[in-house]
């Protein structure tokens, strides 16, 4: 789930970022706002270290995405702890003068705040009204812990622990995700099952590949790809949420692996025979292997020991390339020939289209090719799908499958929202 980790300007503050950490190995995505003030607290390193995102202050940062009206828009849920006074009466207010209280105004996700203050500032007859005012409005706001507070004050207003905090947290995502959600092959839309049965993939093996791959030229130099690692993240996180037993092998990602989280263990790779290598180890026991990883479809023939260096005499370097190993046709291939391995193979397909064909045909084509059951098309460019928190799939099902689902289903959502799409379509075919 995204949500969105506000933090204003009090001591308690430090408190966040235990709380930010908890949300993290949860799973979820968090974007940290802090206000300006509380900067002063914990600086914006630590807040980027552990969140994995880049964090500001400023409405006038990623003016082009239109950043201080998209993070409210896309959160789950928006979380402000430590929420001050000042916090409460400019949100009471209506107030847009930073990034934080412009995202609090832009969103229709619900809303949590964290008040931690002195006791007389709790006590005190603005304070409660404006409290009275948001919690009227919708907005939830906890009660503060009594307790020790600066210096040798005690009292009302103490921030909650941590741990508190992410309970609450915990339970409003429940109530806002539900039941997760599966996908109707025929109807090609979202529904929500029954939540009295069971997890659709409880006590399965499942296998997710991620990221890209490098492929080195020389000690500094590399061929590699733009994937960011986000859909097969998702994946995992998604059949995670769904009872499987998940072995993520991640590549070269631009966002954090979900490691010490419940029920998914994390493999590094760097290079395609790195990835072979873990595949054949890791699939001839799973249940459903799910090839999401960009694999660079060649690499140098030779690796230079030493950088490459410009000449003199002004020629260039002429580097040859072999291809890779096809990984995803050869564990189909070995399901096939050895009758052992993953019940479900889902492949992943990254088109551009061509003079002679566009991505659908090109991706119809690879999955005859490959024989995978279910293949995943993606058609990316420089600003497609790479590294986008948004994607459009089609799912494309293998001809000896497609009576019991449509041939090809196309859903644009999130990658999240993609993944349980992917993860639903290929549980069903799990016996």
């Amino acid at each position: 789930m995204r949500i969105v980790l506000g933090v204003s300007a009090g001591i308690a503050a430090y408190k966040a970022v235990h709380l930010l950490r908890l949300m993290r190995e949860a799973g979820h995505q968090v974007d940290v706002i802090p206000t300006p003030a509380s900067e002063k607290f914990v600086g914006r390193a630590t807040w980027e270290a552990i969140s994995g995102r880049p964090v500001t202050t400023s409405v006038f940062s990623g003016v082009d995405e239109v950043r201080h009206v998209r993070l409210g828009q896309e959160a789950d849920l928006i979380v402000v702890a430590p929420a001050t006074a000042d916090l409460l009466a400019r949100a009471r207010a209506g107030m847009a003068d930073d990034l934080l209280t412009t995202t609090l105004l832009a969103t229709e996700a619900p809303v949590l705040l964290v008040p931690a203050m002195h006791t007389e500032m709790w006590n005190s007859a603005a304070t409660a009204e404006n409290v009275e005012v948001l919690r009227g409005r919708g907005t939830e706001v906890m009660e503060p812990a009594t307790g020790r507070l600066t210096g040798k004050d005690t009292g009302p207003g103490r921030l909650p622990e941590p741990e508190q905090i992410f309970e609450r947290v915990s339970e409003l995502l429940a109530e806002i995700q539900g039941p997760t959600y599966a996908y109707a092959p025929r109807a090609g839309t979202f529904y929500a099952p029954d939540p009295q049965a069971q997890p659709a993939l409880l006590g399965r093996s499942v296998v997710v590949t991620a990221g890209g791959t490098r492929e080195p030229l020389d000690p500094v130099r590399y061929l590699g790809n733009r994937s960011s690692g986000k859909q097969g993240i998702a994946l995992a996180e998604s059949a995670a949420a769904a009872g499987a037993q998940v072995h993520l092998i991640a590549g070269i990602m631009d966002v954090e692996a979900p490691e010490n989280v419940a029920n998914i263990t994390v493999e590094r790779i760097e290079t395609a025979e790195q990835l072979q290598a873990a595949v054949g180890r890791r699939a001839p026991e799973a249940d459903l292997l799910i090839m999401a990883a960009a694999v660079a479809d060649f690499r140098p023939t030779s690796y230079a020991a030493q950088k490459i260096k410009k000449t003199e005499d002004g020629e260039n370097p002429v580097i040859t390339l072999e291809r890779n190993p096809d990984i995803l046709a050869e564990t189909v291939q070995h399901r096939r020939t050895e009758g052992t391995g993953p019940g479900v193979v889902v492949g992943f397909a990254a088109e551009t289209g061509s003079a002679e064909a566009d991505p659908l045909q090109l991706a119809q084509a690879k999955l005859l090719r490959k024989g995978c059951d279910l293949l995943v098309l993606n058609q990316v460019g420089e600003t497609l799908v790479f590294g986008q928190d948004e994607t459009e799939i089609h799912i494309l099902t293998s001809p000896t499958l497609a009576e019991s689902s449509a041939p090809v289903t196309t859903l644009r959502g999130t990658k999240h929202q993609a993944a349980e799409a992917i993860i639903s379509a290929a549980a069903a075919y799990l016996v």
